[in-house]
């Protein structure tokens, strides 16, 4: 499900033609490149990690060739392994998303040294830029402001909040807010290693963290005869774990004349470096309106989407131009309205954001084509595996005004019917209805201060559960005539009885069946069904009706149930209850599928632990999880074993509580 709207590109004349293009990527940039490409009549070339075999993005290129292996080192950060795939497929272009290589100017110089065309700016500017402690050097030279960078080894408390960042990528790996001198050297290592598996380069700084601050950034796009466009600004300061969630443009509420200044800097910055290509220049921007120089990212942003909606631009398609030789005119077009993006990922914000992995049933947002874009690198019925990272679509509004595209994009998100797998889908419907988000009142720590409220259990799962009862009950439309007429079950006067449980709460439903009609509710006052099938309920709840869709999954006890009032994923209960299966008290059970990447320094069967002690780190969909000893006592036994895989719910370690004094 791939829609954008559509776009106007300024004439070019390119001095060398792109005829095959392969993307060194995955999922959906790989997807959403392959679109451009094919309206350009570019033929494609899909590169896949074993998980990948099946993936959409291998499925729509004209060829694909296969990365032996499963984790991003041994797969799409192998460089050499791509420039082969790009020659055994004959391309003579090397597209590199985001992520990943994209910003590595050694993979830029393999590709170039190949022959291929290298679809980004040069090495020697993404050199200059990839690491963010000599870019932020230049940018002093060129005047632009900037954070002080604090030494670690002689930080002190005056100098918290900390802001640990990776000096090579981004996208929020390798980061941490220290605010406590005592986990600076925990949080070093845990910053390091997370680098180092995302980027393959585990160095690190640090600077001053600023509370409620904006991420505000500047797209620039640039040719090789010396235009450099500022495609307007982007608010990026919904975060979670310093990655965007939630972005737009242009930025609102910014003076024009702070505009101006961040225009002219995010231009000097490009030209600093002699830029070609697409590019974002990322600034905090204080409560009190002073903007700070962050990065600059050398590649396309995950968010460039809102950029193209108000310009009217692909810019995937000036990338592949300006590769090409072409010119651009001289001025950017104008903007036009405002763009809202929200990604979703399959992750569960209660949990801490724990990632999701597994079966995808549905994925499906109203609107598409109709001023809402929805770009995905998954279709129905697809595995989201715990190898990379859980986004699973990034949806997109644009209208005249922030307040149309912000309720058309809370609209269209909260009529998706999304099955199989818990989503961050609630949080961002929530946020964007939030009062603060509403009056653009916007930082990075509005999660931090609003996430309980942001992840309350859904209201009316009791109605939901009525509605998974009745659907599952009601004849099909095909069902004889005795069983459509005469009922509804075994003895029609006798209530029948369904359990479900809905985010860990049990709801029973009782009904009565009738011969001349629906049935009737037993214990439930307000509350009439109106129609019934087994894939849809009206209900009329005090006087209102309510249709609830209902999707029953076939061999499993799983019940999606989506309505008005909210989506609800529901766990059919036995008749009768099942004896469970019974773990050790203290034992820690694997939160998720993943890789064991660390042990705590010295902990073996017999170490004594504190409650909350870090002691061991599962690896998942490229991010470090912790877990941590439930209470302080005896490790009793240690069944995690470094480097290994684990499965969900496996068996850990355990910790025996000592005795209250």
């Amino acid at each position: 499900m791939t829609t954008s709207p559509e776009t106007t590109q300024p004439d070019f004349a390119p001095s060398k033609a792109i005829g095959s293009l392969l993307v060194a990527n995955r999922g959906e940039i790989a997807v959403r490149i392959f679109r451009t490409a094919r309206a350009l009549g570019i033929e494609t070339v899909a590169v896949y990690a074993d998980p990948d075999a099946r993936a959409l993005h291998v499925r729509e290129a004209d060829a694909a060739v296969r990365l032996p292996g499963a984790a991003p080192a041994e797969t799409y950060l192998r460089g050499e392994l791509l420039v082969k795939a790009a020659l055994a497929a004959g391309a003579d272009a090397v597209h590199p998303g985001y992520g990943f290589l994209s910003e590595n100017a050694g993979f830029a110089r393999a590709v170039r040294a190949a022959g291929l065309l290298w679809i980004g700016p040069p090495p020697e500017a993404i050199e200059a830029m990839a690491s963010k402690t000599r870019a932020k050097e230049l940018m002093r030279a060129a005047g632009v402001p900037l954070l002080d960078p604090v030494d670690p080894a002689t930080a002190t408390a005056a100098d918290l909040p900390l802001l640990l960042k990776a000096a090579a990528g981004g996208g929020g790996r390798g980061m941490r807010v220290v605010r406590e001198l005592g986990s600076l050297k925990e949080e070093l290592e845990a910053a390091a290693a997370e680098a180092r598996s995302a980027f393959g380069d585990g160095e690190v700084f640090a600077e001053p963290y600023v509370e409620r601050g904006r991420h505000v950034e500047v797209q620039v796009l640039a040719d090789a005869h010396g235009t450099v466009w500022a495609l307007g600004t982007r608010d990026c300061s919904l975060q979670r774990r310093h990655q965007k969630v939630i972005e737009e443009a242009p930025a609102p509420g910014l003076p024009e004349s702070l505009r101006t200044t961040l225009h002219e800097a995010a231009v000097a910055a490009a030209r600093a470096v002699s830029y070609q290509g697409a590019g974002t220049v990322e600034f905090l921007v204080t409560a009190e309106g002073r903007p700070y120089f962050l990065e600059m990212n050398t590649r396309l942003q995950v968010e460039h989407p809102v950029t193209e909606a108000v310009h009217g631009l692909d810019l995937v398609a000036l990338q592949l131009r300006i590769a090409e030789g072409g010119a651009l005119p001289l001025n950017p077009p104008r903007a036009s309205g405002h763009a809202v993006e929200a990604r979703l990922y399959a992750e569960d914000p209660a949990q801490d954001w724990r990632p999701q992995a597994g079966v995808l049933h549905t994925l499906s947002v109203p609107g598409a084509g109709d001023g809402i874009r929805v770009d995905t690198g998954f279709a129905d019925g697809d595995t989201v595996g715990v190898h990379y990272d859980p986004m699973l679509a990034k949806v997109i509004a644009h209208a005249p005004t922030r307040a149309e595209a912000v309720r058309a994009l809370a609209g269209a998100l909260a009529r998706a019917r999304i099955h199989g797998l818990t989503t961050n889908r609630d949080l961002l419907v929530r946020s964007l209805r939030h009062p603060e988000f509403a009056a653009a009142r916007l930082d990075t720590g509005f999660y931090e201060r609003h996430l309980g409220a942001l992840t309350e259990a859904a209201p009316d799962a009791a109605l939901a559960a009525v509605a998974a009862a009745l659907a599952e009950a009601a004849p099909a439309p095909d069902a004889p005539l005795a069983t459509r007429i005469g009922g509804w079950r075994n003895v029609p006067s006798q209530p029948q009885s369904r359990r479900y449980t809905a985010a860990g709460t049990a709801h029973e439903v009782r009904y009565r069946p009738s011969r001349s009609g629906p049935p009737q509710l037993v214990d439930r006052p307000g509350v009439r069904v109106v129609a019934t099938a087994p894939d849809s309920v009206t209900l009329e709840v005090d006087g209102v009706q309510r249709l609830f869709h209902v999707k029953h999954k076939s061999n499993s006890p799983e019940v999606y149930v989506d309505s008005p009032l909210g989506a609800h994923t529901l766990i059919r209960l036995p008749r009768f209850a099942e004896p469970q299966d019974r773990t050790e008290p203290g034992s820690l059970l694997a939160p998720m599928p993943g890789t064991v990447v660390r042990i705590a320094e010295g902990l073996a069967t017999g170490s004594a632990v504190t409650a909350g002690q870090p002691l061991l780190w599962l690896e998942a969909m490229k991010m470090e999880h912790r877990i941590v000893s439930p209470a302080s006592g005896t490790l009793t036994a240690l069944h995690a074993v470094l480097g290994h895989q684990v499965e969900f719910g496996a068996l850990l370690a355990v910790v025996q509580e000592e005795p209250p004094a």
